[in-house]
């Protein structure tokens, strides 16, 4: 949800953006539509639907927030806000730039397109 967020409108896109097949991305677009997490939306003069975060998906966004948000909590408990910050930071190099920022807790505090 978060690539479409990000501004993945459709399954090549998303396929794009997760790396896995058109077919694949179809699929988890229909999984998540089926559950109310996300809603096709016609564009105006285009003959394709765009995908959109729904309210209820942006509720399912923001309780992973506050999970993660209490887990790295107890991670800088543990081992302290340094060696927090460097583990980060090392992911960050494995794992490359992505539209998910560490260091962005509430990000979906308000609607997707919405000022903060």
């Amino acid at each position: 949800m978060r690539a479409i967020a990000a501004g993945a409108g459709n399954a090549s896109e998303l396929g794009r953006r997760l790396s896995v097949t058109k077919q694949a991305a179809a699929k988890t677009i229909a999984l998540l539509e089926q559950r109310g997490y996300i809603a096709r939306e016609a564009q105006p003069g285009a003959l394709r639907t765009r995908l959109r975060i729904t309210a209820h998906g942006v509720e399912l966004l923001r309780q992973g927030e506050a999970i993660f948000e209490d887990l790295r909590q107890r991670w800088e408990k543990r081992i302290g806000s340094a060696d927090l910050e460097k583990l980060e930071a090392l992911l960050t190099i494995l794992v490359g730039p992505s539209p998910i920022q560490l260091d962005a807790p509430g990000r979906f505090a308000t609607e997707p397109g919405e000022p903060g």
